[in-house]
């Protein structure tokens, strides 16, 4: 039974990456069409993750309340009918519209899922489920892709993606009752923590070790998106190296972190959540370096960008994970939830912060940039657990 949900749950992360990459991929398209401005892209984002950050605040009341698994399969409803409606948009403000409650159900799926494994699970899986959503995000495109190609537009993109998460939603609702087996198979003890009433965000705030976690998140995030981001626009106009060969290393960086999970997830029970993230500190702070030194060759700084990304593999994974070791089981239902919420702020505000801070001073301060938050988060973490013990 927990095998059998297990890999219903992973399914769940590949569906759930599948969408986050295909505004990317054909955003330089819809806005022509849409006769709006490059940047309308990153309030389309914005919008997205306020829904995210929002229902990631929720998350333990509805959890409490539904169950994981009735949560994350509303959030797929959520997901598929707001896919359908930007499959339908021809206006931007109609994208817009849709954006908020697809921010929804997407953090309702994300911190479900993540709560789910972190308290039943064991380090391992929580790798290979952030591993997973690395598995969708890196199919989508070629999805789009292959619609664009094929003359059948951007909107039958976003359709493809709904139809295939329709499928996920079918899965979920069959696995139903496999979600209440597992909790009557939970112990006395177990329940009764998980049972406990829900926790205020000022009583969060004040659980020894959150005040540092939540900016350690922030910093990590906002580390992770804009080496994402900006790292192709670096390599062209700081490094003059050709567009093409800068999108394929860009994309390296993702990949690094999705193999990096994978591999992660054979050593991280054996090593411990908390070396796992020393570990990827410092790999990630190697791979900025190696792009940083402005007299290395060009091959060290492209590879570098893989050396972040295998850096950062293990680091947001395994700090979920150390959620009930850290603050107990009864506190981390909550605590996971603002997390996410915390997360997905640094995810929402720092990539563009950093694009002002390149148009206004210049793109060249982006290691600098990487280099000031990977410190930020490994001085945070380390206070945390020396305040947890």
């Amino acid at each position: 039974m927990y095998s059998l949900l297990l890999a219903i749950i992973f399914s769940a992360f590949v569906a759930l990456g599948l969408p986050d990459a295909l505004l990317g991929s054909a955003w330089t398209i819809m806005r022509e069409e849409m006769n709006v401005p490059l940047w309308y892209a990153g309030i389309l984002s914005a919008v997205i993750s306020i829904g995210t950050i929002i229902s990631s605040l929720l998350s333990d009341r509805i959890t409490r309340k539904l169950g994981a698994g009735l949560t994350a399969a509303l959030g797929f409803v959520l997901t598929v009918g707001m896919l359908l409606g930007f499959s339908l948009s021809g206006s931007f403000a109609l994208l817009c519209a849709f954006a908020l409650p697809y921010g929804l159900g997407a953090g309702a799926i994300d911190a479900s899922l993540n709560k789910h494994i972190a308290l039943h699970y064991k380090s391992r899986h929580m790798n290979w489920l952030h591993c997973c959503w690395g598995v969708g995000a890196t199919i989508s495109p070629y999805i789009m892709s292959h619609s664009l190609i094929s003359g059948a537009g951007w909107n039958s993109g976003y359709r493809t993606v709904a139809f295939m998460q329709v499928a996920m939603l079918a899965v979920m609702l069959a696995a139903l009752p496999l979600w209440k087996k597992q909790k009557a198979s939970t112990s006395a003890n177990a329940l009764a923590e998980q049972n406990q009433a829900a926790l205020k965000l000022s009583q969060i705030i004040r659980i020894r070790g959150v005040k540092f976690v939540l900016p350690a998140l922030f910093a990590y995030c906002a580390v992770e998106q804009t080496a994402g981001l900006w790292a192709s626009s670096y390599l062209v106009l700081q490094r003059d190296i050709s567009a093409e060969t800068a999108a394929r290393y860009a994309s390296f960086f993702f990949l690094g972190i999705t193999a990096g999970r994978f591999l992660c997830g054979f050593v991280s029970d054996k090593i411990g959540d908390r070396k796992m993230v020393r570990i990827g500190s410092a790999v990630l702070l190697t791979g900025i370096f190696a792009v940083w030194l402005p007299a290395s060759p060009d091959w060290l700084c492209l590879n570098g960008l893989i050396v972040i990304g295998l850096g950062c593999a293990p680091i947001f994974p395994s700090t979920m994970h150390m959620a009930p070791q850290n603050f107990g089981k009864a506190n981390a239902r909550a605590i996971i939830g603002v997390q996410m919420a915390s997360a997905y702020t640094g995810i929402t505000v720092m990539p563009p912060l950093f694009g002002l801070i390149a148009n206004n001073i210049g793109i060249s301060l982006y290691p600098a940039f990487l280099f000031v938050f990977a410190v930020i988060m490994l001085f945070l973490n380390e206070r945390l657990n020396r305040a947890v013990g």
